[in-house]
């Protein structure tokens, strides 16, 4: 991966959002700084990462998300966070402050708040017989708090709105002065499910940052551990998606599958969602003993036993009557949105941050993307069945030529500023983090996008002509985390 560094004026910064428009160059993140938001884009074709910093000293700046809309929710996040202003921008609305917080711009200039609540004015729709349906944000699964308000003519959606921010943790000011250690640590519990590919984006931003380069059998242990966290949250996943179709043998399967992965995981790694094992330099411990006879034997069933699974799921006419066709997600909109995951490669978009922006060990390891044309509930199941299968062969395929050695590298003291970037495809699809750290052994400011800031609000187009009921099913499909988009 080819790294663009660049600070931009007003030319610079127009030039950079008309290449978004135009189709030139992919949103890969967009972030607020001290004094300053900063433009990450990907230039597919050139396999380059292109940061684009420019200058607020007035605290505005011209509006991203009014010339590529994708950009919108990540423009209000930062808007909130640091008190800035989009100047030209489409929907001025906060995103992560609900008005609660004590203080108001909590990185920028901090003015007290009354916590007293604002209210939000959610978006319309004008039509005969329409009536509105509010969703959340308690829920009754046991799943993270997120509202839906959907707007609907009959049992016909005609529009759906979500709003989150419901799981505020205040990541960004978490890191902001923490150490690597405790950086580490907190970038492991920005989105749980999803332990495994933070805490390895953002060991690769370190080390990128400090010309580390981990140890063989560390870069290995990272990419079992990576894999064996996609095949847990795929099968449990499938099943999960076949239980909202009221297909509840599937769901059975997929629980009992997912719960032999974690145990798998935990055998090896000692934490059964492999939490804190990767840190920058390595990992923080190496596999157990028997570890790679556990995880052997896991994927050794698991592949025997998943043709049964994928016939029963494909054998059951009233599931495919559920599936097939609904929840359509156009190709246009996987491109617009440069979706990544299962979400955009079951719409046909041929992109997996393990080839695309290759890191260790997947720079060694030949695999083609899985990849599906259909755009439905349908398609995302069968790709989460691809790439279980892909996993299991991967992680054989690594633990095979796991070399022995040191799994940590030692990190030198920077004494001056640094910043590193780095990609990690997790099962949702890619994560990007951004940490510069301070010259002192602390992280000046860090910042992650979570995949599903660019997925959630492609379910709103997604369930759009669909039945209410069919919305369940539909959100499971694209399984999108609110913890990792409320920051």
């Amino acid at each position: 991966m080819r790294l663009i560094l660049r600070d931009a004026d007003l030319t610079g910064w127009t030039e950079a959002l008309e290449a978004l428009v135009e189709g030139d160059a992919e949103l890969v993140s967009f972030w607020g700084d001290t004094g300053r938001v900063r433009l990450a884009l990907g230039w597919r074709e050139e396999s380059a990462l292109d940061i684009v910093s420019l200058a607020c000293p007035d605290g505005k700046f011209p509006s991203v998300g009014a010339m590529h809309p994708p950009a919108i929710r990540l423009e209000r996040a930062a808007c909130d966070l640091f008190g800035l202003t989009a100047v030209g921008a489409l929907d001025v609305r906060p995103w992560l402050d609900h008005g609660r917080w004590p203080v108001s711009a909590p990185l920028g200039a901090a003015t007290p708040h009354d916590g007293g609540g604002r209210a939000y004015k959610f978006l319309t729709a004008e039509g005969d017989g329409l009536h509105q349906i509010p969703v959340g944000p308690v829920h009754a699964g046991i799943i993270e708090p997120g509202h839906f308000r959907f707007h609907a003519s009959g049992e016909t959606v005609v529009r759906l709105e979500e709003r989150f921010g419901y799981k505020h943790k205040g990541v960004d000011a978490l890191f902001s002065a923490a150490d690597l250690a405790r950086a580490a640590t907190l970038s492991g519990r920005i989105s749980g499910d999803s332990t495994v590919a933070y805490a390895f984006a953002f060991a690769l931003a370190v080390e990128g940052a400090l010309g580390v380069t981990p140890p063989p059998r560390a870069t290995k242990l990272r990419g079992v551990m990576a894999e064996l966290e996609r095949v847990a949250n795929h099968i449990g996943d499938v099943g999960a998606i076949c239980n909202d179709a009221s297909f509840a043998l599937l769901q059975a399967h997929g629980s009992a599958w997912r719960e032999r992965a974690l145990r798998a995981s935990n055998a090896a790694f000692g934490h059964r969602l492999m939490m804190d094992a990767i840190v920058p330099g390595g990992v923080a411990r190496d596999i157990a003993p028997q570890g790679a006879a556990a995880i052997g034997e896991f994927t050794k069933s698991l592949r025997a036993r998943l043709p049964r699974i994928v016939k029963l799921y494909d054998d059951t006419a009233s599931l495919q009557d559920r599936t097939v066709r609904t929840g359509m997600l156009s190709k246009a909109l996987v491109r617009q949105f440069a979706t990544g995951g299962f979400v955009g490669r079951a719409s046909g978009r041929n992109f997996d941050a393990r080839r695309e922006y290759a890191y260790a060990p997947y720079d060694g390891q030949g695999f083609s993307v899985v990849t599906h044309a259909g755009g439905d509930v349908n398609a995302r199941v069968w790709l989460r069945f691809g790439e279980i299968e892909q996993s299991l062969d991967l992680i054989d395929a690594l633990l095979a030529r796991l070399p022995e050695g040191a799994t940590l590298a030692q990190l030198p003291e920077a004494k001056e500023p640094r910043e590193g970037f780095a990609f990690v495809e997790g099962f949702r699809g890619d994560v990007f983090a951004a940490v510069r750290l301070n010259g002192e052994g602390c992280v000046a400011r860090a910042h992650f996008r979570d995949p599903s800031w660019f997925q959630w609000p492609l379910l709103e187009a997604a369930i759009e002509g669909n039945i209410v009921a069919d919305f369940p099913l539909c959100n499971k499909s694209f399984n999108g985390s609110y913890s990792g988009v409320d920051l």
